[in-house]
C-alpha cells in the first residue's frame, strides 16, 4: 500500500507539475514580470515604502537574491511546483486508500474538490496579488487560509458524505464560517500595476491552478486504479 502510494503521488506530481510550470512560463510569468516593472525603482540601496499613517514601514534590499529570467527562474518555479504538486498527490493517494476511485474519471471530481479546497475558497477572501500591491500582516493571512482550507475540506466532505440532511446543513454552515469572519485586509488598498493586469492575473492564476488539480485528480486516479490491477493479477 505505501509503495503504491509513493509511486501514484511521484509520477503525478511530477507531471502535474510539469503542467503548471508550462502554464505558468507562457500566461501568469509574463504577467508578473510586466508588474514588476512597475515595482522596480532606480537603483539605491535600499527602498522605503510606507504603505498607511501608522503602519510599519517595509525595505526591500537591493542586495537580495532572486532567480534571473530565463532558465534560472524557470528552474526555481519548477523545483517549487513539484514540492507541492507531490505533496498534494500524496493526500490524494492517502484519501483513495479510504475511498478508492471506481472510475478514473472519478479522480476530476477529487481534484475539483482540492481546487475549491485549497485554491478557490481562500482566494474568495485573498486573492492572488501581482507584485507591488498591498497586503495585510502575513501572519494572519496565512492563519485565515488555512482556516479556510480546513473548514472548506471539512464542510465538502459532510456535504459528500454526509448520510443525512443534519450533517450536509453542518457542511454548509462550516463553509461559510471563514468568509463571514472574513479575511484579513491592508488598511489601505493600493497596487501598482494598471488594474486591467490584475485583472488578467487573477484570470490566469484561477484558470491554471483549475487545470494543475484537474490534471492532479485525473493522473492520480488513473495510476491508483492502474497500481492496484497489477497488484491483484500478480
Amino acid at each position: 500500500m505505501i509503495k503504491r502510494i509513493a509511486q501514484t503521488a511521484g509520477f503525478t506530481g511530477l507531471l502535474a507539475a510539469l503542467l503548471l510550470t508550462l502554464l505558468q512560463s507562457f500566461w501568469v510569468a509574463p504577467l508578473i514580470l510586466q508588474a514588476e516593472s512597475f515595482e522596480k525603482t532606480p537603483p539605491t540601496a535600499e527602498v522605503v515604502h510606507e504603505h498607511a499613517a501608522g503602519a510599519a514601514a517595509h525595505t526591500h534590499d537591493a542586495q537580495a537574491w532572486e532567480p534571473e529570467d530565463g532558465w534560472q527562474r524557470v528552474l526555481s518555479t519548477t523545483g517549487g511546483n513539484l514540492v507541492v504538486a507531490v505533496g498534494f498527490a500524496l493526500m490524494l493517494a492517502g484519501l483513495y486508500t479510504l475511498r478508492a476511485p471506481t472510475r478514473t474519471a472519478q479522480g476530476l471530481l477529487w481534484g475539483l474538490a482540492g481546487y475549491a479546497t485549497f485554491v478557490l475558497a481562500p482566494t474568495l477572501g485573498l486573492p492572488p496579488e501581482l507584485p507591488g500591491t498591498a497586503a495585510a500582516d502575513l501572519t494572519l493571512r496565512q492563519t485565515w487560509w488555512i482556516g479556510t482550507a480546513a473548514s472548506t475540506a471539512a464542510g465538502l466532505a459532510l456535504i459528500v458524505f454526509g448520510r443525512n440532511w443534519l450533517l450536509k446543513a453542518l457542511g454548509l454552515a462550516i463553509l461559510a464560517v471563514p468568509h463571514v469572519i472574513g479575511a484579513p485586509q491592508p488598511q489601505v488598498h493600493s497596487m501598482l500595476a494598471p488594474e486591467a493586469l490584475e485583472a488578467q492575473f487573477k484570470i490566469a492564476s484561477q484558470l491554471t491552478n483549475v487545470a494543475f488539480w484537474l490534471a492532479l485528480g485525473l493522473i492520480s486516479a488513473w495510476l491508483f486504479r492502474r497500481n492496484r490491477d497489477d497488484h491483484y493479477s500478480a
